[in-house]
């Protein structure tokens, strides 16, 4: 099989089921902001990191193609390759035994400290543009609304492994100065 088929080169892209659309569709825009977070944990994990943490962000990496699947389907009938609750719950208990680790915060908090920990901002900065995108989708087509509420959840859950790098590495998290 080949990467390349011409299809896409009028400017227009398939969903699944068949239908094809622009590339500068909200669903294709939101979908390619999903691989983009993908992409920037890829890069992050290419660093030194504790094995809790590459395990907790392979598993993400892996959801994340399950979502961008979910938002390339417009036929919520069909419920083969979905978002789950289960999945939004494991962030959530991630987040909880994470923030165990670190003490409370007080102050707004930068993007910034150790390499990683500024990646994983990165990569929350990305998430929410794709959260932004699903909801932009959203009113006009219909998304499996645990798609929202993956994305909201995963972008607190890399804030705070990004909290908990610089806390690993004996560095404070970068404090907002008015």
């Amino acid at each position: 099989m080949k990467i390349y088929t011409k299809t896409g080169d009028n400017g227009t892209t398939g969903l699944q089921g068949g239908k094809r659309v622009s590339k500068s569709n909200l669903r294709i825009i939101a979908y390619g902001a999903v691989d983009e977070i993908n992409a920037t944990i890829g890069v992050t994990l290419s660093n030194k990191i504790d094995d809790d943490v590459v395990t907790l962000l392979t598993k993400i990496q892996n959801d994340l193609f399950l979502v961008g699947s979910d938002l390339s389907n417009p036929d919520l009938s069909i419920n083969k390759n979905r978002v789950t609750a289960e999945m939004i719950e494991n962030i959530e208990k991630n987040i909880d035994v994470l923030e165990k680790e670190l003490p409370p915060i007080t102050n707004f908090v930068l993007p910034g400290g150790h390499e990683t920990a500024s990646l994983l901002h990165l990569a929350r900065t990305i998430t929410r543009r794709a959260e932004t995108n699903v909801i932009s989708l959203d009113v006009n087509e219909k998304v499996n609304e645990k798609c929202k509420k993956y994305l909201n959840r995963l972008s607190d859950l890399l804030f705070v492994i990004a909290r908990t790098i610089n806390k690993r590495n004996g560095i404070n998290d970068v404090i907002w100065k008015p």
